[in-house]
């Protein structure tokens, strides 16, 4: 056992020094490589040791940056190099969206390919900058290391909108265990404690290893672990009386649901599935994100059908694209969310809120049409946003608050005041890619943790997938996957008591931060 550890220890030790003494393109290439093996922690694989690894990889390799003339530059570049890795492996799916027309947008993939996640890349670039003047040896470098990094990805999570999707903490969703930590910590604290777990492995290699700040973190998610099973093991899942859900997942590949010729028959499919006899009726039927293939309301035959389906009383929510005329007189378009109620009666319209750039909206769009460059979705001119997260009072059930697609993403931005019983997240997923793609899956990945950090259920309808009831635990209930067609009936869980995390917000990733930077700082300062 001893002969095992000590060549076990050796082999760290030379990986280590092996790492630190890479200099050049080779340092560079090592942390692509570690940025990109570190995709295999998310959806849907879910390896969180690559992700562990891959941070203490990426301390060793800092730590020889410090030894060169221009550390802070050194490490930047070391920093973008693994930011590169990272985001080119877990979001290449974001070409699949410009080969929907790719006579118009097919062009852009190798643009978007490179500068999308060296983009990206640059908040990680400034992460490793910022802790090179605060860089130590031995446990104040993890500090420091940690601080940085986690408030890069805060940063990248709210900056120009913002886009905080594969954040480290959502490197723990094969462990939902694990994961019932966000309703304490939100994402961003368990990102945090996720980014000082993996760096803090760099501190087992070296002469002067330091093995209580691991040991320390391996505990920390070792009682995250316990605690949460305990907490999913007494808590089972309760019902609202009297709610029948019927998600309706029509399965219409994006190149095709907007054809002039075909939309009669995608409109007909709706309607057929959610007319199907299973069981009792449902009181509420959710479509997917911009279902309709058409404007909805000037739809007289569409609003007729709408009127029959809910005539015994059903509620019928779908995504749909609304229009509406400014004062001048021209069309101002939204990504929007209707709620029908009997006999079609509109009982209240929402707007999204949170546009993507570049698939709803284009910053300077006069200068970027000019060199070829227009929105995804085939609509004229640029959505426009509607005023914020709202709850909604429905008829049969709880209020409910409306998230379209990429809403969804945003930690503690998603609850109005006064507070949903459920959300209705809403999207079309098929701009993802296919079943094949990571995409949809980490998208549905981030859903499950919006439930658990609020304790609020969500039903998420998907036009490709994944279409689901997910508790306020984040546990699913029922679920129809990728590319299937067809309905999932379920009752609606019942939400709980507020979490900490929806009282408090991020709080306690502030005061873990400050906590990690005030030993980095104190360590730098104390040791000149």
């Amino acid at each position: 056992m001893i002969a095992a550890l000590s060549a076990t220890s050796g082999f760290c030790d030379r990986a280590a020094d092996y790492l630190r003494h890479l200099q050049g393109w080779r340092r560079t290439m090592a942390a692509c490589i570690a940025g990109a093996l570190s995709t295999l922690s998310f959806a849907p694989f879910g390896i969180f040791l690559l992700l562990l690894l891959s941070f203490a990889v990426l301390v060793l390799l800092l730590d020889g940056a410090q030894a060169g003339p221009r550390p802070i530059l050194t490490s930047a570049l070391t920093g973008w190099a693994y930011g590169f890795g990272q985001f080119a492996g877990g979001l290449y799916w974001v070409a699949y969206a410009f080969l929907v027309d790719p006579l118009q947008h097919a062009w852009q993939i190798p643009f978007v390919a490179l500068l999308f996640p060296s983009g990206l890349a640059l908040f990680i670039a400034f992460a490793c900058a910022l802790a090179a003047p605060l860089w130590r040896s031995g446990w104040p470098r993890v500090f420091a290391f940690t601080a940085a990094y986690a408030l890069a990805e805060w940063l990248r999570g709210h900056i120009l909108t913002g886009f905080p999707w594969n954040l480290p903490g959502y490197g723990w969703g094969a462990s939902l265990a694990v994961m019932q930590s966000v309703a304490i910590f939100g994402v961003y604290g368990l990102s945090l404690l996720t980014i000082l777990f993996g760096a803090s492995l760099a501190l087992f290699c070296g002469p002067k290893s330091a093995p209580i700040v691991p040991l320390l973190s391996a505990l920390a998610f070792a009682a995250m672990w316990i605690g949460g099973t305990v907490r999913l093991s007494s808590a089972p899942t309760q019902y609202v009386s009297g709610v029948r859900l019927r998600i309706v997942q029509p399965n219409v590949a994006q190149a095709d649901k907007y054809r002039i010729d075909l939309r009669a028959r995608h409109w007909q499919e709706l309607i057929d599935l959610s007319r199907i006899q299973h069981g009792a009726p449902p009181t509420h039927i959710v479509w997917p994100e911009a279902a309709p293939p058409f404007l909805l309301e000037r739809s007289p035959r569409a609003l007729a059908d709408i009127a029959a389906l809910t005539a015994n009383g059903a509620v019928l929510m779908t995504g749909a694209a609304r229009v509406e005329t400014s004062r001048d007189k021209r069309p101002i378009f939204h990504n929007s969310f209707y709620i029908f109620g009997r006999g079609a009666q509109l009982l209240g319209t929402y707007d999204k809120f949170h546009l993507v750039p570049f698939g709803e909206y284009v910053p300077f769009p006069q200068t970027l049409h000019f060199l070829g460059v227009d929105k995804l979705v085939n609509q004229p001119g640029s959505f426009a946003a509607g005023d914020g997260p709202h709850t909604y009072a429905i008829p049969g059930a709880p209020p409910m608050g409306p998230l379209i697609c990429y809403e969804v993403l945003f930690p503690g931005e998603v609850a109005a005041n006064p507070r949903p019983g459920w959300f209705v997240n809403v999207t079309d997923d098929s701009w993802f890619g296919p079943a094949s793609s990571t995409g949809p899956y980490q998208h549905f990945l981030i859903a499950r943790m919006r439930a658990i950090e609020e304790g609020i259920p969500i039903v998420r309808a998907a036009n490709t997938g994944i279409s689901a009831i997910i508790d306020p635990f984040g546990r699913i209930l029922a679920k129809l996957e990728i590319d299937k067609t067809g309905i999932v009936d379920s009752q609606l869980p019942k939400s709980i008591s507020p979490t900490f995390f929806a009282r408090v917000h991020d709080l306690l990733f502030w005061i873990m931060f400050s906590f990690c930077a005030a030993l980095a700082f104190g360590a730098a300062f104390r040791r000149g």
